[in-house]
């Protein structure tokens, strides 16, 4: 008998037409986008199925939008019978974690995703810096790196034994950059408009910690990981502070598929757009099923081969 995981995508793979296939197929997920428009003030899904490649990526419309596809897929799944014991996600994909293991209602998942991207989206205007994900060179090579480049700049995404993103201040995530591509790694500038999980984002983090502290949080109803410690989530009474405190956090993605494998996880299904969470899992974990579900052909993928039709 498998034992199930989904795990909720990051911010960066969003695409044009996100959900809509879904949404068609599934007429009662449109009361997802609806109850995000709703609270958003714009019209989610018409920016899902039209908006350009520019107006997605924009941190205030992605990760609600990426937020809600993945909510869209695990109900889909749910739905077909398929439910996990565990969730994960990486970095915005916690929030959709949250509200599949009932730590947050829906309607407060939206309203918390809606004060981060706000505040993500003004520091990134004053702060600038950019990300880097590094491939082919050791967690301790990248951090004796990062350490000897004169300015700032660290690793934030531990994302497998293959891969790990440094951000920090524009000139030193260049240096860095070069230096580790000098030393054979592969180096690729990310798209994003910040420096992402570091100090960069720490105005981010003043500005949200407020919203946060309105909510109540419940314990989750399965295993729920944390990207701020890479283990299972065991108490929720200072998550006001943990969720400010992840905005400026490494995400501990490698530490968190560690644990779930020794939990005895060997099934692991990736909800919303993209198969990045997916190639993380392959190139980390050998022995287990790795697939993803972002719309109603690989949606139908997943259920075939959980289902064993």
């Amino acid at each position: 008998m498998s034992k199930i995981a989904f795990l909720f995508s990051g911010q960066g793979c969003q695409c044009r037409g996100m959900g809509t296939s879904l949404a068609a197929a599934y007429p009662q997920l449109m009361s997802i986008f609806e109850e995000a428009s709703d609270i958003l003030g714009f019209d989610l899904y018409k920016k899902c199925a039209e908006a350009d490649e520019g107006e997605l990526a924009r941190t205030v419309v992605s990760q609600p939008a990426i937020m809600a596809v993945s909510l869209c897929v695990a109900e889909a799944l749910r739905i077909n019978g398929i439910e996990a014991e565990a969730a994960a996600g990486h970095s915005l994909g916690e929030y959709a974690a949250m509200v599949y293991t009932g730590m947050v209602s829906r309607e407060e998942g939206f309203r918390l995703i809606k004060a981060r991207s706000e505040a993500m989206d003004r520091a990134a205007a004053q702060s600038g810096g950019a990300m880097y994900a590094i491939i082919g060179k050791t967690e301790a090579e990248i951090e004796q790196v990062c350490e000897e480049t004169e300015g700032y700049v660290v690793p934030v995404n531990y994302n497998s034994s293959v891969q790990t993103v440094i951000a920090g201040e524009d000139a030193a995530a260049a240096a860095a950059a070069q230096t580790l591509a000098g030393m054979g790694a592969k180096a690729v500038k990310l798209g994003v408009a910040s420096a992402f999980h570091s100090k960069l984002m720490e105005p981010a983090a003043r500005e949200f910690l407020p919203h946060a502290e309105k909510f109540t949080y419940s314990m989750p109803r399965i295993t729920m990981m944390s990207n701020l410690t890479g283990k299972a989530l065991e108490d929720v009474t200072d998550m006001p502070a943990r969720l400010a405190r992840h905005i400026v956090s490494p995400v501990r993605f490698t530490d968190e598929l560690a644990a779930l494998s020794a939990a005895g996880f060997d099934t692991f299904v990736e909800c919303g757009p993209g198969k990045v969470l997916t190639g993380l899992v392959k190139k980390t974990l050998k022995g287990v099923c790795a697939v993803n579900a972002s719309d109603e052909d690989s949606l139908k993928k997943v259920l075939a081969s959980i289902q064993g039709e």
